[in-house]
């Protein structure tokens, strides 16, 4: 019987992580101006996840989330602190974390095949919608009072459905040339 230990990450992972977890945070303070206003968070997940592969773009994901949690103003609007996280729209930030665990799982099931990435992030899209849905709704009914799933839908999903496909496709067309001019993969 043969064990397996998990992969180290060296200091080039590190460096990497790091510089995912930043542009994460630079994507974020990119704010596009619509009817809704949406910024490019999502855009730098799918990225970090694509480029990095399933491991490395976790944990740059969780790297900014937690700077974000130590008051680094990391998050949409130059904010940062708990109150960002737990607020009303803290679960789609926490989402990104399962985005990216979602990419991960269909790198580690798919050998990485470029369907099966593109697959992997409409899924984790749709797991991180899920997830802050209900955080919003629950935080919302806390606060407020409360309020239906479709009324919740029509402020915190539909207008971003159509951004966030641009995104995801941008990130799949960019993720191949960066991928190869990082060469972790």
């Amino acid at each position: 019987m043969t064990t397996t230990r998990p992969s180290k990450l060296n200091t080039t992972d590190m460096a990497y992580i790091a510089l995912f977890a930043v542009a994460i945070a630079i994507c974020s303070w990119i704010s596009v101006p619509a009817t809704v206003p949406f910024t490019l968070q999502t855009f730098g997940v799918f990225l970090a996840a694509a480029v990095l592969g399933g491991k490395r773009g976790t944990l740059a994901v969780l790297v900014y989330l937690a700077l974000g949690m130590a008051g680094v103003p990391v998050f949409a609007g130059f904010q940062g602190g708990m109150g960002c996280l737990l607020g009303s729209t803290g679960g789609y930030l926490i989402g990104f974390l399962f985005l990216a665990l979602v990419m991960w799982a269909g790198e580690r099931l798919s050998g990485g095949r470029r369907w099966a990435l593109a697959l992997s992030m409409a899924l984790g899209l749709l797991v991180c919608y899920a997830f802050g849905t209900a955080w919003f709704m629950a935080v919302y009914a806390r606060t407020t009072g409360q309020i239906g799933l479709w009324t919740a839908l029509s402020w915190c999903v539909f207008p971003f459905v159509l951004p966030d496909a641009a995104k995801l496709a941008l990130a799949l067309v960019l993720s191949r040339r960066l991928a190869a001019a990082v060469r972790l993969r």
